[in-house]
């Protein structure tokens, strides 16, 4: 048996090695590395697999969630609704162009954004709601559409985790960073997928949106050397473009391989009070960026050492939310307490999963589990 790994981009990069060797060879050969031909083909792969107007890519998924904020107008001061229970880039890029992240529960089986909750929340100066498609698996958009309606909020998605998943609601079958205004992406090496560097792309149906947020990542330019607006330098490179273009054919592959090792888990764990498998929503499909497992009556710390002298990698997605950082208190500090997001952040653990996970692997990973809970 080959060593567990949480991410095993090694294995995954073997299968694909021939291509991706001569696909930077190429790229080399060219010296065209800013911009390039990949770049240009993946924004139309990509519109074509997602069925998404336009993909604008980008350096990295934080700076696809700094250029949506900037493209639909928030200003200083402005309140952005988000999930507390995320990785900390959600709420970052809304503190550093001085908004206000306002913090909001999340679903306790699903773990995304409750609606209610963020409804209580919402204030005159709220001017946008970012739903985070977490850990594989859409956040109930027709609940978060319905609400930016009721009180003209802009949606931007953070679909960093969730890149393939599809949301069937009440305009039929969509993809993740599809539907708000504004969808984002990271394609950071352990994503599904994830190129060879960092990188990120920005989705949007919307044809003004589009030129705005084109312009943003491009320096704020109308045309060359003509900066009518203030922007960013943010732009994927053509390496890391022609990487995603090979692993762009092979994201239905990679999806169906980790609900594979997901639904072996859930079977192995069926019977087992002591663990809460991950719970599919009606409304999306679940791509499991991460396998993410609730514990009960379990103490986490002596089940993460037990598994990893087993030699088997284990982790907690997240130990701190974001309003519990020492960073962010200023926001939080004197609010009503965010219970759910605190009870799952004591209790998630994270199992391996990826594309190349193994029969025996998985069989060693459940029965050592499994053995723990039984002693």
């Amino acid at each position: 048996m080959k060593p567990i790994q949480l991410v095993d981009l090694r294995t995954q990069y073997l299968d694909i090695k021939q291509d991706v060797d001569k696909a930077i060879l190429d790229v080399l050969d060219s010296t065209s590395f800013i911009g390039g031909e990949n770049v240009q083909a993946l924004s139309l792969e990509l519109q074509a697999y997602l069925g998404i107007r336009h993909v604008i890519p980008c350096a990295n998924g934080t700076d696809a969630l700094q250029i949506a904020l900037m493209a639909v107008g928030c200003k200083p001061g402005d309140e952005i609704l988000t999930p507390s229970f995320t990785y900390i880039a959600t709420c970052e890029v809304i503190a550093l162009l001085g908004l206000k992240p306002v913090f909001v529960e999340v679903d306790p089986d699903f773990f995304t954004i409750d609606i209610d909750d963020a409804r209580s929340k919402i204030t005159s100066k709220t001017k946008a709601i970012v739903p985070v498609h977490l850990y594989g698996q859409c956040a109930n958009m027709d609940q978060v559409m319905s609400l930016s309606k009721e009180f003209d909020l802009k949606v931007i998605e953070d679909t960093a985790q969730a890149i393939g998943s599809k949301h069937t609601g009440e305009d039929g079958v969509k993809s993740a960073g599809g539907i708000g205004d504004i969808g984002t992406t990271s394609f950071f090496p352990s994503k599904n997928l994830g190129c060879y560097g960092d990188g990120g792309a920005i989705f949007t149906n919307n044809d003004e949106l589009a030129v705005s947020l084109k312009r943003i990542a491009n320096h704020g330019q109308t045309k060359r050397y003509y900066h009518d607006y203030i922007g960013v330098n943010s732009r994927l490179d053509n390496i890391q473009a022609a990487v995603l273009r090979i692993k762009l054919k092979r994201l239905n592959t990679y999806a169906k391989n980790r609900q594979e090792a997901a639904n072996f888990y859930n079977d192995a764990f069926a019977s087992f009070t002591q663990i809460e498998t991950p719970k599919i929503s009606p409304w999306s499909t679940h791509v499991y960026h991460q396998y993410t497992m609730k514990l009960n009556d379990i103490d986490r710390n002596q089940l993460q050492e037990y598994l990893s002298s087993a030699a088997i990698p284990s982790n907690i997605y997240y130990p701190v939310p974001a309003h519990r950082q020492k960073g962010y208190q200023e926001f939080f500090a004197g609010k009503a307490e965010l219970s759910i997001t605190d009870d799952l952040s004591a209790r998630v653990l994270s199992l391996p999963i990826h594309t190349e996970m193994e029969q025996a692997q998985l069989k060693h990973i459940t029965s050592t589990l499994i053995e723990f809970i039984e002693k």
